[in-house]
C-alpha cells in the first residue's frame, strides 16, 4: 500500500482523492490509536473555511464517535489553536481539517497529540495500518458507550487570549494591515491586534468557502504590499488559509519573509538573553543570507531538512526557543509547539514596538542574496533521478564549480505532487535563472524519457 500520510497530514482534492470514507476512516482509526486505553477519550476537532470542511468534518466526527470516543467541535480555528487548545483543554487528540496554502479544491486532516505535537511518522503508520487491516481489533462499541459531539463555543476566544498573552506590551500608535486570506485567522488576527490597541487594517477577511487563499495570504502578498504603502502602515502581515504561517511587509512595501522574520526576531531575543545556546534551527532552504547575517550577529545555526516537524524535533530535542522555515513557518517554542502566524506576526510587531526603529531598518539585518525555484515534473517513482543519472549528477557539480563558493544547488522532491523542486542561489539573478531552468529541463528529460 502507497503511504497515505504526506509530509503534513493526508491531503489530496476533497471528495475526489479525500472522500468522505478516508474521513470517517482516518476518524475511526486514528481515535483508535491515539487514545488506546483512555477512558471516553476526548479529540478536538477544527477546521478552516473551505467549503468541503463541513463534509469532512461530519464524516470524520462519524468515525472518532464509532470507537466511544467524545469529539469536541471548536469550529474555524487556526492550526496552532488545535495545538495550544490540545493543552489548554486537557484533550486526548487534535485533528485540523485544512489543506493549509493549497487551492479551495484541496482539503487535508492533520493529526496532533496531547501535547500539541504533530505525529511522528510511525504513529502515521500505526494508523494507516489499522485502516488497511480493515479495523482488526478496533471496537464498535454499542448503547450508552458509543462517543458523543459537543461544540466549544469559546475555543476561538480562548486561543486569542492566549496569543495576546505572549506578548508583554500593547501595541498602541502602531499601523498594522492583514491579509487573512479568506482563511482560518479572518477573526482571531483581527480581534486580537485591535484588542491590543493597534490601528488595524483588514483585507481578504470574508470567507464564503470557495476564496481562501485566492490571490491573497501569504502566497498572493502583492495586494498586501500595496495596500501597507497606500495606507501608511508601519508593517503588514499575511497569514496563509490555516495561519500556521505568516510573512510580513515592511513600512516600505516590501515583502518580510520568514528568513529575515527568523533573523530579526532571533536578534531581539538574543538581545533580551532568551535564545537559548543563541541558536536558531532553519531547514536547508534558509537563504544564504540568513546565514551571513547570523554569524554576523553572533547567532548559531542548526540546519535541519525541509519540513517544519524536523526544524520542531531539533528544537525539542535540544531546548531551542526559535526555529522555522523560509515560507513563514515560524515556531516559538515557549509559546506554542507548532508555527503559529497570528504569534508569529504579534513577536515581530513587538520587537518594532520595543526596538522604536521601522521594520525596513529591522530586517536591513540580513541581504537575500538572489534564490531562483524551479519545478521538473516527474513521475513519483522517478524522484530521486538526481541521485543516479551521471549527466545529471555530472551538470549539478559544473554548476556548483561556476557559483565559486557564492552560491549553491539544492533539489528537493514534493512531498505532496509529482515534481522536484530545484532551486538555486547565487549572486546574479539572471544567471542563476537561466541554470536552474535549463537543470530542471534536462531532470524532466531525463525522468520521463
Amino acid at each position: 500500500m502507497s503511504r497515505m500520510f504526506g509530509t503534513d497530514g493526508v491531503r489530496g482534492i476533497a471528495n475526489a482523492e479525500l472522500t468522505a470514507e478516508t474521513a470517517y476512516n482516518l476518524g475511526r482509526a486514528g481515535a483508535f490509536v491515539l487514545t488506546e486505553g483512555t477512558h471516553k477519550p476526548k479529540i478536538l476537532v477544527g477546521k478552516d473555511t473551505r467549503i468541503s470542511g463541513d463534509m469532512l468534518e461530519s464524516a470524520l466526527v462519524s468515525g472518532i464517535l464509532s470507537v466511544g470516543a467524545e469529539a469536541v467541535c471548536v469550529g474555524v480555528v487556526p492550526t496552532p489553536a488545535i495545538a495550544y487548545l490540545n493543552r489548554e483543554y486537557g484533550a486526548d487528540a487534535g485533528i485540523m481539517i485544512s489543506a493549509s496554502h493549497n487551492p479551495v479544491e484541496y482539503n487535508g486532516i492533520k493529526f496532533f497529540d496531547e501535547k500539541g505535537y504533530k505525529l511522528p511518522d510511525d504513529l502515521e503508520d500505526e494508523i494507516q495500518s489499522v485502516i488497511d487491516s480493515g479495523f482488526l481489533g478496533v471496537p464498535s462499541p454499542v448503547g450508552e458507550n458509543l462517543g458523543r459531539k459537543r461544540k466549544e463555543i469559546g475555543a476561538l476566544d480562548d486561543y486569542i487570549t492566549f496569543a495576546k498573552s505572549t506578548i508583554p506590551v500593547n501595541l498602541k500608535g502602531l499601523k498594522v494591515a492583514l491579509d487573512c486570506a479568506n482563511g482560518a485567522c479572518y477573526e482571531a488576527a483581527v480581534k486580537a491586534f485591535r484588542d491590543l490597541g493597534a490601528d488595524v487594517f483588514v483585507i481578504n477577511d470574508n470567507p464564503d468557502g470557495t476564496n481562501i487563499n485566492e490571490n491573497c495570504g501569504s502566497t498572493h502578498p502583492e495586494e498586501l504590499m500595496e495596500y501597507v504603502v497606500k495606507k501608511k502602515c508601519d508593517m503588514g502581515f499575511a497569514f496563509d488559509g490555516d495561519a500556521d504561517r505568516c510573512l510580513a511587509v515592511d513600512d516600505k512595501g516590501k515583502l518580510i519573509n520568514g528568513d529575515y522574520i527568523l533573523t530579526l526576531c532571533a536578534k531581539h531575543l538574543k538581545d533580551m538573553g532568551r535564545l537559548k545556546d543563541n541558536t536558531l534551527v532553519v531547514t536547508v532552504m534558509s537563504n544564504l543570507g540568513l546565514k551571513l547575517a547570523c554569524e554576523k550577529e553572533g547567532i548559531n545555526l542548526k540546519i535541519t531538512t525541509v519540513g517544519d516537524r524536523y526544524v520542531l524535533e531539533e528544537m525539542v530535542k535540544n531546548g531551542y526557543v526559535l526555529g522555522g522555515e523560509q515560507s513563514g513557518h515560524v515556531i516559538f517554542l515557549d509559546y506554542n509547539s507548532t508555527g503559529d502566524g497570528l504569534v508569529t506576526a504579534l513577536q515581530v510587531a513587538y520587537t518594532v514596538k520595543k526596538s522604536g526603529e521601522k521594520l525596513s531598518e529591522l530586517a536591513s539585518i540580513m541581504k537575500e542574496l538572489p534564490q531562483v525555484l524551479a519545478n521538473a515534473k516527474i513521475p513519483n517513482d522517478k524522484k530521486n533521478i538526481h541521485e543516479k543519472d551521471e549527466e545529471i549528477i555530472a551538470e549539478i557539480k559544473k554548476i556548483e564549480e561556476s557559483l565559486h563558493g557564492v552560491g549553491r544547488v539544492l533539489i528537493r522532491p514534493s512531498g505532496t505532487e509529482p515534481l522536484v523542486r530545484v532551486m538555486l542561489e547565487g549572486e546574479n539573478q539572471e544567471e542563476i535563472d537561466k541554470m536552474a531552468h535549463d537543470l530542471a529541463k534536462l531532470i524532466e528529460q531525463k525522468a520521463n524519457a
